[in-house]
């Protein structure tokens, strides 16, 4: 049994599923979904209810489930599955580190904090980029985990800079603490985007507080082109200053402390 739920926001694509599943479900229901995200070219919020019941897939459907899947996963701004079944649960948790989207799973009792979790989920980049044209300098606000559109978003400043230049003077990533990764995806594009872009940036300067940032600093300056070095959060003035030099190896003097 398959059904779209009809007591959610508009803004939310909302199925109940339980028992097993058919392909002829698919069809009826969640291709619907799909093909009007498609063709309005928007974003799915989905909150997938699982009956206890729940049985699993004809074989027909779950070709189908992977197919539906594959075309739709750009398309998922948010995902909320809500379910006390375990196994489910606990498969869900696992999923989440492997998907390029927020992913969450909720008790049957948290249905409202699972709808309330998906209007609120910020879509689109969480970081913000400020450019100094004249010091050829940008600057990375990051203040939560990373996601993959974090990194596009990124890359899509750093790229518009490159367009006329041979290399970026200098990027400043500024943050009160590691802000880490999302997910897997996220980790993985974050590391195409350094393995493509650090040969064209001279200067990375990492304002952030902590001894990991710190230590991690000098490993990246002997590891990557671009100089690297570490600044407190507070000191992002010294920061620029420091990724806007002309020698990448002269410039400021980094503060005492900072690696």
């Amino acid at each position: 049994m398959l059904e779209k739920l009809t007591d959610v926001p508009p803004e939310i694509d909302g199925v109940l599923a339980g028992g097993m599943l058919t392909r002829a479900e698919y069809d009826a229901v969640v291709l619907p979904m799909l093909e009007d995200a498609e063709r309005r070219d928007r974003r799915m919020r989905v909150l997938c209810e699982i009956d206890d019941d729940y049985a699993g897939l004809t074989p027909p459907a779950l070709w189908e489930d992977l197919r539906l899947g594959v075309r739709a996963i750009g398309r998922f701004a948010a995902f909320a599955v809500v379910t006390d079944v375990g196994w489910l649960r606990a498969a869900t948790r696992l999923a989440a580190f492997a998907v390029p989207y927020p992913l969450r799973v909720f008790g049957v009792d948290e249905r409202q904090d699972a709808v309330a979790w998906l209007l609120a989920v910020q879509d689109g980049p969480r970081i913000h980029t400020r450019t100094y044209p004249e010091t050829g300098v940008v600057v990375v606000e990051v203040d939560r985990a990373l996601r993959s559109a974090d990194v596009d978003a990124l890359a899509a400043v750093v790229d518009d800079e490159l367009r006329d230049a041979r290399e970026l003077r200098g990027l400043v990533l500024h943050a009160p603490g590691i802000p880490g990764w999302a997910n897997l995806p996220a980790l993985w594009h974050h590391l195409g985007f350094v393995a493509g872009h650090q040969r064209r940036i001279r200067r990375l300067a990492l304002a952030i507080d902590g001894a990991v940032p710190a230590a991690g600093a000098g490993i990246a300056d002997a590891a990557l082109h671009p100089t690297v070095r570490h600044f407190p959060y507070e000191d992002l003035d010294a920061a620029i200053g420091w990724a806007a030099a002309e020698d990448a190896r002269a410039g400021s003097a980094v503060p005492a402390g900072t690696g």
